[in-house]
């Protein structure tokens, strides 16, 4: 999260995660602010030898996402939070303009930045993968009804 604000955005991405077994962590890290903390966190995500996707969220001029992309070698979700049409459109214009070499992802609603979290990680975990095939299931089963 860009700031503690995010919080609330960040806990219904968690919520989705929890639902599917899958353990997250929040930190509140400004990229403007302290990039010196965001950077000692990726990289020490990137000593990891676990599975790690970051979903980063940050209003306004969204640098945290890209700073992270620059710098992980995990993949990257950006979900930019927003209050209003007006922030929406600032919020996502931002993090849609990444420069060369900062490939993230940006997905809008918090529950599908939390499917696609569960997508990458289903590619190496067999458990998970039948989880969200169960889902996916699940969702269809419900239009047939």
């Amino acid at each position: 999260m860009g700031s503690k604000s995010d919080q609330a955005h960040a806990e219904r991405i968690a919520e989705v995660l929890a639902h599917f077994g899958v353990r997250s962590e929040l930190y509140v890290a400004s990229a403007h602010k302290v990039p010196e903390l965001c950077l000692d966190i990726v990289n020490d995500f990137n000593k990891s030898d676990e599975s790690i996707v970051y979903v980063t969220m940050a209003g306004r001029s969204n640098a945290l996402s890209g700073f992270v992309a620059a710098n992980a070698i995990h993949p990257v979700v950006a979900c930019p939070p927003f209050s209003d049409k007006a922030d929406y459109l600032i919020n996502i214009h931002s993090t849609l303009n990444m420069p060369s070499d900062t490939p993230c992802m940006t997905v809008i609603d918090p529950q599908n930045a939390a499917m696609a979290v569960l997508r990458i990680l289903a590619l190496t975990d067999k458990k998970l993968k039948k989880a969200v095939e169960q889902h996916i299931k699940n969702v269809k089963e419900k239009f047939n009804n």
